[in-house]
C-alpha cells in the first residue's frame, strides 16, 4: 500500500472512480503522461483517449475525453467532462461516429468546424480503443 496514491475520478454527473492507484497513465495536451506516488506537483490538461488505472490487482482501462488532472505526491484528482467504461461503450456508434468526423474532415468545406470534427474523431478513436 505504500506505493500506492489516492485517486479520484470525478465528472459532472458522478464519482466516476475513487480509490488507491498505483500508477495512472493517460494523453494530455503535452503527450502521454504516467503518474506514480510521489510525482512532480502539477496541474495538466486532458487530451481525448484511453485511461489507464493500475490497482494493485491489476489494471482498469476507460475512455477519457477532456478535463484537468491535479497532481499531487500523495493524490491524483480528475476533473473529467467525460469518461466512459468499456461496458458503456456502444462500440457501433463510437465506429459511426468515426466515419461521420472522418468524412467531415475530407469534405473540408466552409460549413465544417474542423476542430470539433477532429475532437469527435478523437472521442470516437479513445472509445474504441479502449473496448481493446
Amino acid at each position: 500500500m505504500a506505493d500506492t496514491f489516492t485517486l479520484r475520478i470525478i465528472t459532472p454527473e458522478r464519482v466516476f472512480f475513487e480509490g488507491e492507484a498505483e500508477m495512472l497513465e493517460l494523453n494530455t495536451t503535452e503527450g502521454e503522461m504516467g503518474i506514480y506516488r510521489n510525482h512532480v506537483p502539477m496541474t495538466v490538461i486532458i487530451s481525448p483517449g484511453v485511461l489507464i488505472i493500475t490497482l494493485p490487482e491489476g489494471e482498469k482501462k476507460a475512455a477519457l475525453h477532456a478535463g484537468f488532472v491535479e497532481i499531487l505526491q500523495d493524490r491524483v484528482t480528475v476533473l473529467a467532462e467525460l469518461v466512459e467504461w468499456p461496458e458503456e461503450i456502444d462500440e457501433e456508434r463510437a465506429e459511426s461516429a468515426g466515419q461521420r468526423a472522418r468524412e467531415r474532415i475530407a469534405a473540408r468545406g466552409d460549413d465544417v468546424d474542423i476542430d470539433r470534427a477532429e475532437a469527435a474523431l478523437k472521442r470516437s478513436i479513445a472509445r474504441i480503443n479502449s473496448l481493446k
